[in-house]
């Protein structure tokens, strides 16, 4: 019965609810920008790599 009343009474657990659904949701949001951005990302990586491909081919 002391057990029972302690977990009603005790907190400490419901923060760390609160941080995990907090990173739960930061992580979503995260993955949703990089999904709308990958396209951008994905043509300035290109870009770098013919930059460095010509370069190379170039010095040779």
């Amino acid at each position: 019965m002391q057990l029972l009343k302690r977990l009603v009474h005790e907190e400490n657990g419901q923060g760390m609810a609160e941080y995990g659904l907090i990173i739960a949701l930061v992580a979503i949001v995260l993955i949703g920008a990089l999904g709308l951005l990958s396209d951008g990302i994905g043509k300035v990586f290109e870009k770098i790599g013919g930059t460095l491909s010509d370069e190379a081919t170039s010095t040779q």
